[in-house]
Formats: structure tokens, sequence, C-alpha cells
């Protein structure tokens, strides 16, 4: 669900007023925060792009403590804003105990017709990228979003990153989909340090950009892979930072399957339950699991994910499911028949454990 989709849906269950605070006229309007916000006491008040007023969340505070002395104890204010880093930064440091968070993902398998999830693949999750009425008008909404965003939006949080070199970083990470972090070899690309790349990495995961999926540390026995599994969160800006353009484009470069699993594995972490701890799992010896999940309650699943539509089982699979013992074991495939691969193991379309996920 989108932030603009979470603002019209709340809006329409209590009277309200939406301030972009991108907006000059909206700007204005909170010359005197203090005095407008308690003329709208009675109302949700929605504030977008909130990390551009930093030196609102003080006021909100002492709004918001005034509140509770009177009985108003929740569900004033809705801060949306699309730059994770500084948002959570600011307002954990003024509104500590008085906020609660919630990351807004993109589209995902279950809000869209079933026609349409391999264009959600295509595509992406970004409302305007999948909604877009072709190819081209989706890619070029893709590309205007990557450059905005190099630009204007991460030189106003302050790193001083050109933003060419950033570009370059993020298309080597596009590159290398779900594989496991290199940082010195990519360092030795850019022509800057390990260090460096670091600086680099936390700030796209940082921004929700990137996803940096840690190795499983199980009490096994056996040698254990520590580095991260790294993956540009939003398949269709992999593909934009690639230069696929098209479903055909998609299908024929080597990034497919890497693709893919990247796809399923950002549908299936957020349609998991809220608590759920993510992981992979890899041995030396060559036992791999693309995903674990350990859900509230102690259950855990093991999940493969292959693009073919006629799964096969690896050895590393195996080795992976009987050190890891989980409660469940699903592979995840291309098509949407479920079927037992053998006793334990079940095949099924990425929607329907998607769908499982959410129902616990």
């Amino acid at each position: 669900m989108g932030k603009t989709t979470l603002a019209l849906q709340l809006a329409n269950q209590q009277p309200s007023v939406y301030l972009d605070l991108e907006a000059p006229v909206d700007q204005a309007r909170l010359s005197d925060p203090v005095l407008y916000l308690s003329s709208q006491a009675e109302k949700l008040v929605v504030l977008d792009e909130v990390q551009r007023v930093p030196e609102l969340f003080g006021s909100l505070r002492g709004l918001i403590d005034a509140g509770r002395r009177i009985g108003r104890r929740s569900g004033r204010f809705l801060l949306l804003g699309s730059a994770s880093v500084e948002l959570i930064r600011q307002s954990s440091e003024s509104l500590a105990g008085r906020i609660s968070f919630l990351e807004l993902g993109g589209l995902n398998l279950l809000e869209v017709p079933p026609e349409q999830r391999e264009n959600l693949w295509i595509r992406g999750g970004f409302p305007d990228s999948f909604l877009a009425d072709d190819d081209q008008a989706s890619s070029l909404w893709r590309e205007a979003f990557v450059r905005t965003y190099l630009e204007r939006d991460i030189p106003q949080l302050g790193p001083r990153i050109p933003a060419e070199t950033l570009r370059r970083f993020w298309t080597m990470l596009a590159h290398e989909q779900g594989s496991l972090l290199n940082a010195a070899a990519l360092g030795r690309s850019l022509g800057v340090s390990g260090k460096t790349i670091a600086s680099y990495l936390d700030l796209l995961v940082d921004l929700l950009l990137v996803r940096r999926l840690q190795p499983l540390h199980a009490n096994v026995g056996k040698r254990l892979v520590k580095a991260p599994k790294i993956y540009v969160r939003d398949s269709g800006l992999v593909h934009t930072l690639l230069g696929l353009d098209t479903r055909e484009a998609v299908l024929g470069h080597p990034v497919t399957g890497a693709s893919w699993e990247g796809f399923v594995v950002e549908n299936l972490l957020s349609c998991a339950p809220e608590r759920s701890q993510a992981w992979f799992y890899r041995t030396a010896a060559g036992a791999e699991m693309d995903l674990v999940l350990d859900l509230p309650g102690g259950e855990r699943w093991a999940i493969e994910v292959k693009r073919s539509s006629a799964p096969k089982l690896s050895k590393g699979f195996h080795q992976a499911r009987a050190d890891l013992q989980p409660h469940h074991c699903f592979v995840v495939y291309a098509g949407d028949a479920r079927f037992p691969l053998m006793e334990g193991v079940e095949a099924l379309g990425a929607a329907e454990l998607a769908g499982e996920l959410h129902n616990r």
C-alpha cells in the first residue's frame, strides 16, 4: 500500500486535513504550527513529506502531550515521509513514546489481479509505474524516479555523494541481485574503500531502496556464510538500472532468476506477520535455503525460490532442510498449482504463499 493510499483510507474514516510540506502554501499554513494545528484538533492531520520541516517535531510533541491530558491519546497525526533514515532520526528524538512506525512498501501480489502478477514483477510495485498506460510510460517513470532520488532527494538528506557515483553503485547491486555482499570487489570497481562502500550501502538500506538479508547463524556445527545477501528491493528498479524496459528484455537477461527471487522475497516479507524474523541459510559446503522465516510463536518456515515452472530440488536444498528442521518447507515456483514435491515439501505460487503468511 502506498502512503497516499493509506492517507486516503484514513481520511475517509474521519474528518481530516492534508498538508503537503513540499508545497509553499502548506508550509505557510504552518508558520505558527501550534496555532494552526490546535485549530484542527478535532481532525486527523496528515503531514506529507514531514522530514522537510524538522522543526515541526518539537511542536508536535507539545500538542500530543497537551491532548493526552484531556483524553486525546492517539490518531491525531499521520506523518508521511519517503526519506526513512532522516524521518526516523528526527521523530525518535522528539516523539519517543508518542509514535509508532509502519513501513509502507509498494504494491504486492495480494493487491493486484491474478492476471497482472507478472506485470507487477516486470514494472515493480510503485503505483505510478505499475499502473502506467504501457511499458514505455512505466519505464520513463522509473527512470525519472531514479534521477530525482539521486539528484534531489538524497542530497537534501545531507550525504555529499556524486549522483553518478551512487547510480553506478546502485547499478552494480542490481547486476549482483541476490548475491553475497563483496564490499572489497565493489570498492575496487568504484575506486573507493570497503568502508566507503559500507557507507553507501547503509544509505540505500536506510532509504528502503536496498535490502540487506542477513545469514542465519544456526548452531549446526558447520561453517556458515557470514556475508549478507543484497537485493534491490523493487524489481522494477532492478530492471530500470539494467536498462531492461520490457518483459522480453527481462526474460532474455541473465538477471531473470535473481530478479524473480528478489521479487518473491520482498512480497513474502511484506505479507509476513509483524515481528517475523527473516534470514537466508548457506554453508561453506553448499547447503542453501533462499529464505528462512521465524514467525511469532516459534514456527520456522524454509522457502526456496525457483523461476522454473518445473522446480527440481538440489542436494544443497536437502542438506539445508536437514540442518534447519523447519516446521514447514516450501518451494515457490513460477506456476500457480500447489502440489507436493516430496514428503514435507510443497511447491506453490508466490501469491498463495504470501496469502498464507498474511493470514497467520
